[in-house]
């Protein structure tokens, strides 16, 4: 008998110990609890242009997501081009279609014969007082090479091809795609009718 109520008491002694131990190291245990366990799971990046962030004149970054909804023309340029006078067509298509949600996007490169050369602040000046544009212009980039801005690299994924001259241009809808690409040689009647069509579609 003695050794039947020590059994009995060394089985609660033991089953106390542990139900203590399981306490101190992960808290109230709940056997029957079987509540899945979900991770949390990283923001899906979309596959659309406001993924992106680009600098502004000042340095300032710019997320693209403030373009979100619009039809956008990204545009790499040079002041000293031979196509530099497409800056006449981009300010009258930006005018023309800007009310309609329709926006230029202009990204200095001096990667093409030396063409953009000078600080932002000189490229600025140029642009505005030569040519008038009231568009958003933005920090030179590079597009090809080890250096290219990030932007591009997507752009020439969707649209493949190294960016071969300046004004070069990228078509983007209003779920930010791109829809089209015109290289420098293409009319600007071209561009402006494919734009025109894109925002009344949209």
């Amino acid at each position: 008998m003695k050794k039947i109520k020590l059994l009995m008491f060394c089985t609660v002694a033991a089953f106390m110990f542990f139900a203590a131990c399981g306490k101190e190291e992960g808290g109230d245990v709940n056997p029957t609890d079987t509540t899945p366990v979900v991770p949390d799971v990283p923001d899906v990046v979309e596959d659309n242009i406001y993924q992106f962030k680009v600098l502004d004149g000042n340095g300032d970054s710019v997320s693209l997501k403030d373009y979100k909804d619009q039809v956008l023309l990204v545009v790499n340029t040079a002041t000293q081009c031979g196509y530099t006078p497409q800056y006449t067509q981009l300010q009258h298509i930006y005018e023309t279609y800007k009310d309609q949600g329709f926006v230029v996007l202009d990204f200095p490169c001096n990667q093409f014969g030396g063409q953009a050369p000078g600080s932002y602040d000189d490229i600025h000046d140029f642009c505005t007082s030569r040519y008038g544009i009231t568009f958003p212009q933005f920090a030179k980039i590079d597009v090809n090479g080890n250096n290219a801005s990030p932007l591009y690299v997507w752009l020439k994924e969707k649209k493949p091809g190294a960016i071969r001259w300046n004004f070069t241009k990228f078509l983007i809808d209003r779920q930010g795609n791109v829809v089209r690409r015109f290289e420098p040689e293409n009319a600007m009647s071209t561009v402006e009718a494919a734009v025109r069509k894109l925002v009344e579609e949209q």
